[in-house]
């Protein structure tokens, strides 16, 4: 570790050229995500999986959908977390609290059979998940003045650190759970969460005093407003399900109708408050667009825990040298590459600086980088049984990393630049909302897949994807112009 002055009102710490800050918030994520993934990973398969297996026996398709929906909701309780901390808490001690409810959450997975561990584990991973997430990632952007070159770098290292988690944890989980049982990987889970929760702990001082202010305090008589607007909230949630308006078929579905209404809300509220300044109101104008290519994007890559965990178990063959691999393995493959490549792309975008391609560029090339990966899965189609190469998969998959490096990390950064002051840690919960609604996306469009019609599915949602690409990319100059100087 290495301590760098820089001439700013007083020394700034560094490490490796950057906040010292970033270290921490990278430990805490990497250990978030390994959890979190590790969790999703086997999911799926507890869920659809026969009870001599270990699973709740569930219909594939409604399994599936389950993943994509509650992957969606962990999203879109970003919304409470960025609320939370512009209203109550703060950014660093929102972290910190989703933190423990995740570990929590993780527990009960692990401990509580059946419906009823799935139901209360999943719940808690979902709230503490959408606390940390949306938050952690806004803690970081104010480790970077507005304009410093270095926040796409930093960005980026912060993305190496979700991905080494994303590739742990699956290895750990899936290993565990096919040798001794869904629970025994899901308590790998939380042990992995109370470590980030420990380190995180240990050098919280590392933050100083960035992240620790209410932006917008919620004023004490509107508490039992607030309070009375949770607790309707979840009387309609109860009354939806018994009245059968909401069932574990339709999951998806609605998560993916509510994230698509509550992202217009927000737009129209960050669009219309008088906290927004003129200028502001203008960039995030500029956002819509990036905000929508997002979501196209996501739809497919979270197939990974949908319709390509369905494909890894009846379609990949594992075998690796005479020993066949677990197929819940098909979770920590795309994390290699992120690992491998994310420095590269660090140091690009670092000594690229203002010449390399506008944000609305990088989206663009992004999301057509994915539909063209997605479309490699036809080459395989009309084979039968687990006849596709791993290697080939692994290759695919190399494709999604290059693709995402180009768009998620720059999305996060991005976002920070383009927030409005008075709503920059819900300016982060509706990025994540764009997640969120192509995560939930890829639950519905699980639903559709039949391996007896590969060619169609893959095709199709690949070129519909390639064509949101190019739509962005010829508009990105007048997008760019609105985003008024910011790269």
């Amino acid at each position: 570790m290495t301590a760098t002055p820089l001439a700013k009102e007083g020394a700034e710490r560094t490490l490796f050229g950057h906040p010292i800050g970033l270290a921490n918030l990278f430990g805490v994520e990497l250990w978030e995500r390994f959890s979190f993934y590790g969790m999703l990973t086997i999911l799926g398969y507890y869920l659809y999986y026969s009870t001599t297996e270990g699973g709740l026996a569930m219909p594939q398709a409604t399994a599936t959908g389950i993943v994509g929906a509650y992957d969606g909701l962990v999203y879109l309780s970003t919304v409470l977390g960025g609320w939370l901390a512009d209203r109550v808490l703060g950014m660093e001690r929102t972290v910190f609290y989703g933190g423990v409810v995740v570990m929590a959450g993780h527990i009960a997975l692990a401990i509580i059979p059946d419906l009823a561990g799935v139901a209360v584990g999943l719940v808690l991973v979902a709230l503490g998940s959408g606390a940390l997430k949306a938050n952690a990632s806004s803690l970081l952007g104010t480790l970077y003045a507005k304009g410093d070159a270095r926040a796409d770098g930093g960005f980026t290292l912060f993305y190496l650190g979700i991905n080494l988690g994303a590739f742990a944890g699956p290895l750990i989980t899936g290993l565990l759970q096919s040798h001794v049982g869904f629970h025994y990987g899901f308590g790998a889970a939380a042990i992995g969460m109370a470590l980030g929760l420990t380190q995180y702990v240990v050098f919280r001082r590392n933050l100083g005093d960035h992240g620790r202010e209410v932006p917008n305090p919620l004023p004490r008589p509107e508490i039992p407003r607030t309070v009375a607007a949770v607790a309707g909230f979840g009387v309609v949630v109860v009354l939806a399900w018994v009245t059968g308006l909401l069932t574990l078929e339709n999951l998806p579905d609605v998560t993916t109708g509510v994230i698509v209404l509550a992202s217009i809300a927000y737009f129209v509220i960050m669009l219309t408050s008088a906290k927004v300044e003129p200028i502001e109101r203008v960039r995030v104008r500029a956002y819509i667009p990036l905000f929508i290519a997002n979501a196209v994007f996501w739809s497919l890559f979270q197939q990974i825990f949908t319709v390509l965990a369905v494909y890894s178990d009846e379609r990949i063959d594992w075998n690796v040298f005479g020993w066949t691999a677990p197929s819940n393995w098909i979770g920590s493959m795309e994390p290699v590459w992120i690992i491998a490549l994310s420095p590269l792309f660090a140091i690009m975008w670092t000594r690229l600086g203002n010449r390399a391609p506008s944000t609305p560029r990088k989206f663009a090339i992004g999301v057509i980088g994915m539909g063209a990966a997605f479309m490699l899965f036809t080459v395989f189609s009309g084979t039968e049984g687990k006849s596709v190469p791993i290697l080939f998969v692994f290759v695919v998959l190399g494709a999604f990393a290059v693709s995402e490096l180009m768009l998620s990390p720059i999305g996060l950064s991005v976002t920070t630049k383009l927030a409005p002051n008075a709503f920059r840690a819900q300016m982060m919960a509706l990025y994540f909302f764009s997640v969120g609604m192509g995560t939930s996306m890829s639950g519905v469009l699980s639903k559709y897949y039949d391996p007896a019609h590969e060619l169609a599915y893959f095709g199709i949602t690949g070129l519909v994807t390639i064509a949101v690409g190019v739509a962005v990319w010829f508009i990105a100059p007048r997008v760019s112009r609105l985003m008024e100087g910011v790269h």
